[in-house]
């Protein structure tokens, strides 16, 4: 994994982190980052194609793993193998980025300092 790629749930920017995985693990890993990213990824492929979209699921069982992606340039979803990812690239911008429970506790409490 390139030193951008971080453990699940760190709180991180990723717009423009670009994971290329080189085990299960970490293949793994990096689709729950982006099942996790609130805005657009760039899924290539082993194939060499790419895919835009929105992730908004994955299955992973002892004989399926698997994302659900809303594509930006059709309706529907695509299901993609997690076996045929090269690499995720966090391409969209995060719309929930800075947005935890944390950050609004700390807005609110500058706002009664005003």
């Amino acid at each position: 994994m390139s030193q951008d790629q971080l453990p699940q749930h760190q709180e991180k920017d990723l717009q423009g982190s670009e994971l290329r995985p080189n085990t299960d693990e970490e293949l793994c890993g990096a689709v729950d980052q982006a099942f996790d990213y609130r805005g657009d990824v760039t899924i290539e492929l082993k194939s060499g194609e790419s895919v835009v979209g929105y992730v908004f699921g994955r299955t992973k069982t002892d004989s399926r793993a698997d994302l659900n992606l809303f594509p930006t340039n059709k309706p529907g979803y695509i299901t993609i193998q997690y076996g045929d990812i090269a690499a995720i690239i966090f391409s969209g911008k995060d719309t929930a980025f800075g947005q935890s429970w944390e950050s609004w506790i700390q807005k609110k409490k500058e706002e009664g300092r005003k």
